[in-house]
């Protein structure tokens, strides 16, 4: 990528144009400022009349720049400084307006100068009302700007701030946010396919009771997210959590342990990695009543059988893919792990103590694999997920899948 800041830290120039969008972009700094992203703020004018150069500033820490022709700036050529030290540029909002100039080379801004002038990748969220967003010209304005190479993000349909429903809305801050964190990173499983089970599976014992387990599927899907991150074509087969997968991903939902390894074998053949991430519960009811079981006021008795063991099934192919497991332990982690591990033939196991685990947004990891063990110290499990991807990559590339 061209532009790379010599540091690890990213960054980008997010510039406003004028649109009622423009105070997402305020939400959207925040968020990108507490991922570890510097920003650096640009406005047009129109922009200023629906967002303050002092809200951006507060968030960023940074001088919010307007003027082409800022003395501030050494030699006054704002337009070539200020892009030249950026990862990225991100336009949120993007008016037609803007669209316009960018697809026709125009620079009568700081903005649409310094975008012209620039050389790092350029981002834009388009922002408009609906028939803005279906007029040919914008169409047009918009093919011209893909077949240049610029990404565009969005947008959606929904309700508007003219009153109107349609395309136009821009996508929320939050999922921007992700886009661009997931631009930054690495392509390291470009070309791969990778299939993931996450979350709990259900085992019905009558028409309304089961056996589940507390996994919130939290860890899965920030699995699921980092794989997309690094390039990899991602299908995700997800018991019943309440979460959205991530765009780009290929969901299908199960219940049961079977309905998931009846999944898993429809999707096996062609996966060149599999990272078994779910709760998958280790019995079931042999034969659930169709009926609630009415209350007697007695002792029941249930009689349970073992579930599959899918991740086992899948490391035991003729030719498996590369398989990477999860054990969620309550004690002696290391010794149970590693057993676990050596008696599935895994060439990499992912351990954590239960307790400490499921249902939160951070975790302390322990990977093994034939070299021996490497601790993840405590973080998110977004945070987590890219660092166990880095891993499966350097392990992949070793042996050449």
């Amino acid at each position: 990528m061209t532009g790379t800041s010599l540091s690890n830290t990213k960054r980008l120039l997010l510039g406003l144009t004028g649109g009622v969008a423009a105070y997402k972009a305020a939400e959207l700094a925040r968020i990108l400022i507490r991922d570890g992203i510097e920003v650096q703020g640009v406005m047009t004018e129109s922009a200023c009349r629906f967002i303050g150069t002092a809200t951006l500033q507060a968030l960023t820490g940074k001088p919010v720049f307007m003027d082409l022709w800022d003395a501030s700036v050494p030699d006054s050529m704002a337009h070539i400084d200020l892009s030249r030290n950026m990862d990225a540029i991100l336009i949120a909002p993007a008016s037609a307006d803007f669209i316009a100039k960018l697809a026709n080379g125009m620079a009568d801004d700081l903005l649409s100068t310094l975008c012209l002038a620039r050389d790092c990748p350029l981002l834009i969220a388009p922002a408009m009302n609906r028939q803005m967003w279906e007029n040919p010209a914008t169409r047009r304005n918009l093919f011209t700007l893909g077949r240049d190479g610029v990404t565009i993000l969005g947008p959606v349909s929904g309700l508007q701030a003219c009153g109107e429903t349609g395309m136009g809305r821009m996508l929320e801050a939050h999922e921007l946010a992700e886009t661009v964190s997931a631009f930054f990173q690495p392509k390291l499983l470009q070309g791969k396919r990778m299939l993931i089970t996450a979350g709990p599976t259900y085992e019905a014992i009558d028409a309304v009771r089961g056996i589940t387990n507390l996994s919130s599927g939290k860890m899965g899907y920030a699995v699921a997210r980092a794989a997309l991150e690094a390039g990899a074509e991602v299908i995700l087969i997800s018991g019943p959590v309440c979460l959205d997968a991530p765009a780009g991903a290929k969901r299908v939902n199960v219940v049961s342990a079977q309905e998931m390894l009846a999944a898993v074998k429809n999707e096996i053949s062609s996966a060149d990695m599999f990272v078994s991430v779910a709760a998958v519960a280790d019995y079931r009811a042999i034969k659930p009543n169709k009926q609630k079981i009415k209350k007697t006021g007695g002792s029941i008795m249930l009689e349970f059988i073992p579930n599959p063991d899918i991740l086992e099934y899948v490391a035991s192919l003729p030719k498996p893919p590369f398989c990477v497991g999860f054990a969620a332990e309550t004690e002696n982690l290391e010794k149970n792990a590693d057993a676990k591990r050596r008696k599935k033939k895994l060439p990499l196991l992912v351990a954590n103590l239960a307790q400490d685990v499921i249902g939160f947004d951070e975790s302390t990891l322990t990977l093994f694999d034939n070299e021996g063990k490497h601790p993840l110290l405590k973080a998110s499990k977004i945070e987590q997920a890219r660092r166990l991807i880095k891993h499966i990559a350097s392990l992949c590339e070793k042996q050449e899948i």
